[in-house]
């Protein structure tokens, strides 16, 4: 009579394969949601943590998995391999995420000119949740941020203000950057060829001649931006997890240069995980490479 052996069945790895694949669901449908849908940001990030919470909950049922396949061969090694995969995607995204928290200063919001940032045209707006902050940024702050990021300074250029201008608007698409509302941009000079024509020299004169009218009283309000700036502010969001970032970029002419500085700063959450200075130094990049060339020392 010919004997047949029965291999014994490992429970925790078929647990393990369906906690891990459940894990995995929940991080992808929320990733989507967040990056083309109305998930708030927020929202996306305690979804995450739940998701990689059962991620970890079945990371040691696949290792019970794979030893019980090891000391007595029991079934679900295929099933216990793939629970490990499956749970190392949204394990690995808040890895790398506690990585960056606790290696980083907690910065939110950084400029490229720490002295005389550049100004919001309208403060952003966004209901933080669960994720609170200070909505004041200290000189401190500016200070941990240039001890963190010394080579993050603005740029000035030997050029004319509407020159400059045009290589910005290039260098905003170029890094995916929306501008949503401008000021100052009436100091641009237009282009030659739209500039209406000169008058004729021998044009009539009209029979009655202007009334002077009275000199305006001098304005006592305080004036926070320089009247010669232009500022673009504007919006962007990371390539996957599409995370928002508000953003402001401030021309500045001086003589014959322009000056360029921009400030970045996380719309949710007290720490940007060091992406504020990543989207600072990218656009920076297509703009030396828009201006090169005219580029000044």
């Amino acid at each position: 009579m010919p004997v047949r052996f029965v291999r014994p069945v490992s429970h925790s790895a078929y647990t393990a394969r369906r906690l891990a694949l459940s894990a995995l669901a929940l991080f992808v449908i929320a990733a989507l949601a967040h990056r083309f849908g109305p998930l708030a940001t927020p929202d996306f990030l305690a979804l995450l943590f739940l998701s990689a919470a059962i991620a970890a909950v079945s990371v040691p049922l696949s290792l019970i998995g794979l030893i019980r396949l090891w000391q007595v061969g029991a079934t679900g090694g295929v099933a216990a391999t793939k629970g490990l995969i499956y749970a190392g995607v949204p394990l690995a995204v808040v890895a790398t995420g506690a990585f960056y928290y606790y290696t980083l200063p907690p910065l939110f919001d950084i400029s490229t000119d720490i002295a005389d940032p550049p100004p919001w045209v309208a403060e952003p707006k966004a209901g933080q949740k669960w994720l609170p902050r200070s909505t004041i940024i200290t000189p401190a702050d500016r200070r941990v941020q240039f001890a963190a990021y010394p080579g993050l300074t603005g740029r000035r250029y030997e050029g004319a203000l509407d020159r400059v201008y045009q290589g910005v608007q290039k260098a905003v698409l170029s890094a995916r950057i929306a501008i949503t509302k401008k000021e100052g941009v009436e100091l641009i000079a237009p282009d030659i060829a739209q500039r209406p024509a000169p008058q004729d020299e021998q044009a009539p004169v009209p029979d009655v001649a202007p009334i002077p009218l009275p000199r305006p009283e001098p304005s006592l309000a305080p004036v926070f931006v320089n009247a010669g700036d232009v500022l673009l502010q504007g919006e962007t969001r990371t390539l996957v997890l599409g995370l928002r970032f508000d953003l402001v970029i401030r021309l500045r002419e001086d003589a014959e240069t322009t000056s360029v500085d921009i400030r970045v700063a996380s719309r949710y959450g007290p720490h940007d995980l060091g992406m504020s200075e990543a989207i600072a130094e990218d656009f920076l990049d297509w703009l030396d490479t828009e201006l090169l060339g005219i580029a000044g020392n």
